[in-house]
């Protein structure tokens, strides 16, 4: 399983970092910006928010490869609010995939999602992986939503 979470981080480091080569190096191999990015958050806070993402997954790999630290311990305090927010949050996900179809930040939510599941952290005895992973694809969902209003 940890040799999973490692892959999934990488594939999220090198989604960050074709963006930002496209962004601000303009590679013609890649995909164009419109491909990467909903325009929803505005990039200069976006990239900033995905670097701290890596270096939580970075985190998170770490633990659990040495099987010790925060994220393989449960934590009541998130469990209730976080397990709603996250039914939200993969419900925007599956709407955004069907409107605007298989998109490099869709996908990229679901490598997100696939490293918590692949995690199995539990927050609680009554929040665990899949409780957060729920929670991820509600952010998504909030995006999506905040995206349409002013679309």
């Amino acid at each position: 399983m940890i040799p999973l979470l490692w892959g999934l981080l990488a594939l999220f480091v090198l989604r960050v970092a074709g963006q930002a080569m496209v962004a601000f190096f303009h590679v013609p191999w890649l995909p164009p910006m419109e491909r990467w990015y909903s325009g929803l958050v505005p990039y200069q806070i976006l990239l900033p928010a995905q670097v701290a993402i890596i270096v939580l997954m970075a985190k998170i790999c770490a633990d659990f490869t040495r099987q010790w630290g925060f994220f393989v311990r449960p934590r009541r305090f998130f469990a209730v609010p976080w397990l709603w927010f996250g039914w939200i949050y993969l419900a925007g996900m599956i709407v955004r995939f069907v409107i605007q179809g298989p998109t490099i930040p869709v996908f990229f939510h679901w490598v997100l999602a696939g490293l918590v599941q692949a995690s199995g952290f539990a927050l609680h005895a009554h929040f665990n992986h899949n409780d957060l992973y729920h929670v991820i694809q509600t952010a998504a969902m909030f995006a999506f939503y905040t995206g349409l209003k002013k679309g």
